[in-house]
């Protein structure tokens, strides 16, 4: 009996063990959103930037069919990579601006956004 339940559990971990495990692929960050004229988002995407110099910058986000201003977020950018998080869920309108301003409110980069 025992050699029963013994050949039993191993069979049982050999087939629990034996099953394909699905790994989910990562994709590819993209480089420099700013690099592109146009780039298809999602939620909680996380989107990199490159800077020339460190300091206090804006990002904007605005209506591409009516130049509104839906988001503005204070960032403080090092020089080099930077990574922001778009949050989109709330968003209505699915083509948007996305600006980056310094302190002055001078525009350094656009690109233009699609919401998925």
């Amino acid at each position: 009996m025992k050699h029963i339940k013994f050949f039993y559990i191993v069979y049982l971990i050999l087939m629990v063990s034996c099953t394909k495990t699905e790994i989910e692929p990562i994709p590819d960050p993209p480089k420099d959103i700013f690099e592109v004229k146009e780039t298809t988002i999602s939620n909680e995407q996380d989107l990199n930037f490159n800077l020339n110099n460190g300091g206090i910058f804006v990002l904007k986000l605005i209506d591409a069919s009516t130049n509104q201003v839906i988001s503005k977020e204070k960032i403080i950018g090092v020089p080099g990579k930077n990574i922001n998080r778009i949050y989109t869920k709330s968003i209505t309108t699915q083509y948007l601006y996305l600006v980056l301003e310094d302190e002055t409110k001078t525009e350094i980069k656009r690109t233009k956004l699609k919401i998925n």
